[in-house]
């Protein structure tokens, strides 16, 4: 779950329209204490001060907030430098979202590979999402473009549920991959259980701002909410990873949204 929901908010903006923390002396403790009783059991992992004088960045993962040093005014949104032309909050996330990706361990994951690699791509996928299954029926084509699509379990309907156990029995089988396939097409999956990341996967997930199925997470932190065909992906890889500019448009993903 989100830490910056639209209830949480809310809360947010009562609490600090009669409870701020006192100006002056060490600012990041003042904000460490005001954040500490509006979000309890939450520590972020970092407070840094932005170019705007008096204005704080406060981040959970790739969420960020900005709050002023007397802990009174908090900002949701993104801090861009017009000057420069540089949104700096897409940038600070960016960071979060990269370490994620380096956080993952592909021993978790269900690999497809190809004979070389030049890509590697973690896609949060669930076997009953519509699109996930059309990417899926590519997943060949993706290899042969030499993308490592690694996929990350995301059972939209959430735990114990019909697709969590479906999920369950890939990440249990003794050949993933054979699992995956054929529970994207629609197989039927013997309900089983075992050691499995899908509860650490969901919870990555929320880090990077999931919004459906299928989400891509790329090397350089980008996130693409969506199914992005094979052509496609791999010019924005090529774009964004090795800088190689293809100069043609860009097509919309496409997504499912969550169920709940």
């Amino acid at each position: 779950m989100k830490i910056l929901n639209t209830l949480l908010i809310s809360s947010l903006i009562l609490f600090m329209s009669g409870n701020s923390a006192a100006a002056g002396g060490d600012d990041e403790a003042a904000i460490k204490q005001t954040l500490a009783r509006i979000i309890p059991g939450e520590a972020p992992d970092s407070i840094a001060a932005t170019p705007v004088p008096g204005l704080y960045e406060v981040t959970y993962g790739s969420e960020i907030l900005y709050i002023t040093r007397d802990g009174r005014y908090l900002i949701q949104g993104d801090l861009v430098d017009l000057k420069e032309r540089v949104n700096l909050t897409e940038e600070k996330r960016s960071e979060g979202r990269k370490a994620v990706f380096g956080a993952i361990d592909p021993e978790t994951t269900v690999n497809f590979k190809p004979e070389k690699t030049r890509y590697v791509v973690y896609v949060f996928t669930d076997v009953d999402c519509p699109y996930c299954r059309k990417m899926h029926n590519r997943i060949a084509d993706y290899e042969k473009l030499g993308m490592e699509i690694r996929y990350l379990a995301y059972p939209r309907s959430g735990l114990n549920t019909e697709s969590y156990y479906k999920m369950l029995a890939v990440w249990c089988a003794d050949d993933r991959q054979a699992a995956m396939t054929r529970a994207k097409s629609g197989a039927r999956m013997k309900r089983v259980s075992c050691e499995n990341p899908i509860e650490d996967h969901m919870a990555k997930a929320s880090l990077v701002g999931l919004t459906g199925t299928p989400t891509l997470l790329l090397s350089d932190g980008t996130v693409i909410p969506g199914y992005v065909p094979p052509d496609q992906l791999i010019r924005i890889l090529d774009e964004r990873i090795a800088g190689i500019p293809s100069g043609l448009p860009m097509l919309v993903p496409l997504t499912d949204t969550p169920d709940h």
